[in-house]
């Protein structure tokens, strides 16, 4: 019998990092945080991006990249900082203990003068674990290291057809990731793998014939990239629910909050004194978690927010206290003027904003008429409506007027 051809041919070569550079040097994304070609690297600049690209869209990050680094400018001023003015510049990005792991490395990094150059010196930094360290390793100092986030897992899972499900697949992963990263241009390496999987080789309908790991891709040859990686399906934490309390003083107008506890959910962010979050709260015993002795009006409606974990539900009680009123121990009363420099998590930007809307609402004032445009001819003016025609009497003389019926006979 013959054996078959196929079992003579020589099998499929594997992903060829030279290639995956030739289409990044023709395609790198431009960010804010990246090097242009041929220049260096800045290591602050690519640690402060990856902490903040975590669990977090770069289209969500590129706005807070940008007003961060204008508060500060270099790992010094960051380190100087103090936390409140951290934490406030941090506010919306979410897990908050990424912005506090920041700070203490920051701090950590401008005793030491400069940042590791190596992944074993930066693991030993605060908030930085294998992943971060990889990119860093790599990014900022060309070390061959490998950055695998959820861009790169899928990437890999794709080209080896990966069956073990996450997060149980990880190991497995970056070791296949570390297989490709190549001696020349690791940092560069990094980050195409990260734009590959960011702009081709996307969760759904990924961009397979545009792709320059086509061919070796044993996901997309049994045409199941789709279905790649492998996931468990993660149950949804059960609903909490909770009361907000929103409490306004009279004549300036301040708001009453306070600062959670530094370590947990949201730790050390602000936030308008809240009851603790529980399956079963009793909305009928709420008040007896207020702050402070007031005349409360519970508001309609619910604020709902959504943490990795678990769905939270508040109702907002509102209240408006006196001129003077002091702050309950552990609190204090925030000007409207400085609201905007309290770290406040996105879930009590919401709560403020149910119970204030109204009384913030400002009556906007008509547009002014726009000012003449002299370079532009006007348009020409329609020509004027024309009046109806008058009805035009008969011109014949009246003796040619037929006669009328019945009238008096003509005389002879």
């Amino acid at each position: 019998m013959v054996t078959p051809a196929a079992s003579h041919s020589k099998p499929d070569p594997g992903p060829d990092a030279a290639d995956l550079l030739v289409w990044y040097d023709r395609h790198r994304r431009v960010l804010p945080w990246r090097a242009l070609p041929g220049a260096a690297a800045d290591p602050y600049r690519v640690w402060l991006s990856e902490i903040m690209l975590q669990q977090t869209t770069v289209a969500a990050v590129k706005p807070y990249f940008a007003r961060f680094l204008a508060r500060f400018p270099d790992v010094a001023s960051l380190a100087a900082a103090p936390e409140e003015a951290v934490m406030s510049a941090w506010a919306g990005l979410g897990y908050y203990s990424r912005a506090r792991n920041l700070h203490a490395c920051a701090r950590s990094v401008a005793a030491a003068g400069a940042f590791p150059d190596t992944v074993e010196g930066l693991r030993k930094l605060p908030g930085i674990g294998a992943y971060t360290a990889g990119a860093i390793a790599a990014i900022a100092f060309d070390r061959p290291a490998a950055a695998v986030d959820g861009n790169v897992e899928r990437v890999v899972s794709r080209l080896f057809a990966v069956e073990q499900p996450l997060p149980a697949a990880r190991p497995a992963l970056r070791s296949l990731a570390e297989s490709l990263v190549p001696q020349q241009r690791p940092g560069d390496f990094a980050q195409a793998v990260m734009d590959l999987g960011a702009t081709l080789c996307t969760p759904r309908r990924p961009a397979c014939a545009l792709c320059p790991w086509m061919q070796p891709c044993r996901a997309r040859k049994e045409g199941m990239q789709e279905t790649f990686p492998r996931k468990v399906k993660r149950e949804a934490g059960a609903l909490r629910r909770g009361a907000a309390f929103v409490v306004q003083r009279s004549g300036d107008g301040a708001i009453l909050l306070r600062t959670r506890p530094p370590t947990g959910l949201l730790g050390a962010m602000a936030e308008p004194p809240t009851s603790e979050w529980h399956p079963d709260y009793d909305y009928a015993q709420a008040l007896l978690d207020a702050p402070l002795d007031a005349r409360w009006k519970r508001l309609p409606g619910i604020v709902r927010h959504v943490f990795t974990h678990f769905p939270l539900e508040l109702t907002v009680f509102s209240a408006r206290v006196a001129a003077g009123t002091p702050a309950p121990e552990g609190m204090r009363f925030t000007l409207p003027a400085a609201m905007a420099d309290e770290p406040l998590p996105g879930a009590m930007k919401k709560v403020l904003a149910h119970a204030l809307e109204q009384k913030l609402a400002v009556p906007t004032a008509p547009a002014p008429a726009p000012e003449p445009d002299l370079a532009t001819p006007p348009p020409a003016e329609p020509p004027p409506r024309r009046a109806p025609l008058p009805k035009v009497l008969s011109r014949r003389p009246i003796a040619a007027a037929p006669p009328r019926k019945g009238g008096p006979k003509a005389r002879e």
